[in-house]
């Protein structure tokens, strides 16, 4: 089973999910898993729609990372309509127990993301060398066994 994940970026802004767990706050990029008949693309426009409110274009694939073997797949993409934090998924409407933590939808300026907790680290090193270097002009693949 894979994962897949949007980076939505809109005026130099990123779209995140801050979330808040067992006292601890971080930040993820919108997505989650793979629904039975689903291509990594599919999973992101889906859940893009689920957590934040946004119907999505696809632009290319950033990154795609291997952790101790499940893929998770890193898309850019572009918002092309409705309305932000109106997601109707589970986590966004409360149907989580309270253990499972708050998720909450913010932009945040891509300048800043090397100064916030963004999980997981290497997509968070990837945005952070874009403000210096640009986008890279192909997917990187990084694979993490430990």
């Amino acid at each position: 089973m894979f994962r897949s994940r949007a980076i939505i970026i809109r005026k130099q802004h990123i779209a995140l999910i801050k979330r808040q767990r067992n006292g601890q706050e971080y930040y993820v990029i919108p997505g989650g898993g793979m629904e039975p008949g689903e291509t990594p693309e599919q999973t992101a426009i889906r859940e893009s729609r689920e957590e934040l409110g946004l119907a999505i274009a696809i632009e290319r694939l950033l990154a795609k990372i291997v952790f101790h073997g499940r893929e998770q797949y890193y898309f850019l993409a572009r918002a092309t309509g409705g309305h932000f934090g109106t997601g109707a998924g589970p986590e966004m409407t409360g149907k989580y127990p309270p253990e499972r933590g708050t998720y909450t939808p913010v932009w945040i300026p891509l300048r800043e993301v090397g100064r916030i907790n963004l999980f997981p680290p290497p997509i968070a090193e990837i945005l952070g060398q874009v403000a210096a270097e640009g986008w890279p002009d192909k997917a990187v693949e990084i694979r993490i066994e430990e």
